[in-house]
């Protein structure tokens, strides 16, 4: 089926033979659906802390911090802004010029509120020799739109969301690539480093440290910190294979073979290269104005000194199975601490033998830990925390998107539509084992919760296989904690009229 053409081709970016023969099977066969217990709330997988226990969390955090801890803040930032943009795209391509949309009406009637509005005007006067009032004034809306969007203008519908202005401040607006800079000093610096890592697409990767390198020595005065800013990008071993509708290769018209980008769960493989104590993570459009930023602060404090604690709990138990202390009283100590601390049910280990118990606890501590922050359901797309099966029999607790869910299962997709919270990406995750060795975390991606979906390439009906989602399958076999934080801690960008809500605008 392959030739040498296509085997050098593999070579070349560093894909094995068995992974596409694996890939090709997987098309035909595709993924299971997950097997549910039911969708985590309060009490039953969430935990809501006191405001006393809020307390000892943050306090827990800053004393960890005081150590000089290797902490790192790791945005994925590779993608572009051009579905933000799509009401703006269909307006230039629409049969009339003026806003007739509530979409396009709300844009314009807003468009002094953006942050980039200053630069647009600037842009307009520079390629029409008019400012946007004066197009405006003409009936000329086109015109302002292809300034931000066109190659020419800004070419906001080729960047990346990290670099477009998002917020307005007296000394200048900023972007959200600054935001996290501000953020990472705000709650992830210690020892007076802030470390902070963007993963960004090839086409870029330049522009992202172009805008690094102008900004960072006045965050850095500002808030009396030394940043280290590395990038990555998603390695194209990660790549997957396309497929024809009868699961065959796709080619290109040139015969080579067509590979896609695995999606962001290509990226547990750039997480896995970073060599830290803690990790927090957070894409790139959810920040705030520094106005209100301190929900936010307080809450990624909050889930720090949670992690800290649950992990020191682990690393002293995995320390004592590991040295033979274990007694029949500590094993049912350490058993009690998996299933209530780590939320790992398994019905079955009160009955295992001392021997086969003691191994069943080695296994479920000596494993990475994520604490994810969820907020309450407000009918937004996108996963949500469950509590579901593992293939060893086990329940733990799981971020599920909605293609992982059986939609003809009656009860499952009433768990699904009923869940009570929802996952906004606020991660912190503990990437090493007691020893200080760090865990090499593809061996812990569940690699059967993959996804297929149809595309096309030049009029050609696809298969498109994407890998296990970073904060789905690819953190499956994580132990894993959900913590309710506030709405205030949620605010994506997904349209540019999202940045004229009161959130973007303070």
């Amino acid at each position: 089926m392959l030739s040498q053409q296509d085997l050098k081709q593999l070579a070349e970016k560093g894909i094995s033979l068995e992974q596409i023969e694996n890939q090709l099977n997987e098309f035909k066969t595709g993924f299971p659906f997950l097997r549910l217990e039911g969708a985590a709330a309060i009490g039953n997988g969430i935990i809501s802390p006191s405001e006393e226990e809020r307390k000892e969390h943050i306090a827990r955090w800053n004393a960890y911090k005081a150590e000089g801890k290797d902490i790192v803040k790791f945005v994925p930032a590779s993608g572009a802004a051009s579905r933000m943009f799509k009401d703006m795209f269909a307006f230039l391509d629409a049969p009339y010029d003026v806003p007739t949309t509530d979409f396009e009406k709300a844009f314009f009637k807003g468009i002094k509120q953006f942050a980039f509005y200053n630069a647009l005007d600037a842009k307009c006067r520079e390629t029409s020799g008019k400012g946007i009032d004066e197009l405006i004034a003409a009936g000329d809306y086109k015109a302002v739109v292809a300034g931000m969007l066109r190659p020419q203008g800004l070419n906001y519908g080729q960047l990346p969301k990290g670099l477009l202005l998002f917020h307005n401040y007296e000394n200048g607006p900023r972007t959200p690539l600054e935001e996290h800079l501000v953020e990472g000093a705000l709650y992830a610096a210690s020892g007076g480093r802030a470390n902070i890592h963007f993963t960004v697409s090839h086409e870029h990767a330049q522009l992202f440290q172009e805008k690094v390198e102008e900004k960072k020595d006045a965050y850095a005065r500002k808030f009396n910190v030394e940043y280290d800013v590395t990038f990555s990008e998603q390695k194209p071993s990660t790549d997957t294979i396309a497929a024809n509708p009868d699961n065959t290769p796709f080619r290109n018209d040139d015969g080579s073979l067509l590979f896609r980008p695995g999606g962001h769960g290509a990226l547990i493989e750039n997480l896995n290269d970073i060599r830290a104590d803690v990790v927090f993570i957070k894409n790139i459009d959810n920040v705030v104005p520094d106005s209100l930023k301190a929900d936010t602060v307080e809450y990624k404090q909050l889930i720090g000194g949670i992690l800290v604690g649950v992990q020191q709990k682990a690393f002293r138990y995995a320390q004592l199975l590991d040295e033979g202390n274990a007694d029949s009283a500590l094993l049912e100590e350490i058993r009690l601490f998996v299933e209530n601390d780590l939320c790992c049910k398994n019905p079955a280990a009160a009955k295992l033998s001392p021997e086969e118990l003691v191994a069943y606890l080695r296994e479920k501590l000596n494993r990475p830990i994520r604490v994810c922050g969820v907020v309450r359901n407000v009918g937004e797309p996108g996963g949500g925390p469950f509590l579901a099966y593992n293939s060893d029999g086990t329940v733990s607790l799981q971020i599920l998107e909605s293609s992982q869910i059986d939609k003809n299962n009656a009860q499952y997709l009433a768990m699904f539509t009923g869940g009570t919270h929802f996952n906004p990406v606020d991660l912190v995750c503990a990437v090493k084992n007691y020893k200080g060795e760090p865990y090499n975390l593809p061996d812990f991606v569940d690699k059967t919760t993959g996804f297929i979906s149809s595309k096309s390439k030049n009029g050609r009906e696809l298969r498109a296989l994407e890998l296990p989602g970073l904060w789905n399958g690819a953190m499956s076999n994580w132990s894993t904690i959900f913590v309710e934080v506030p709405l205030t801690t949620f605010n994506p960008v997904k349209t540019v009229n999202d940045l004229l809500r009161p959130q973007h605008q303070a």
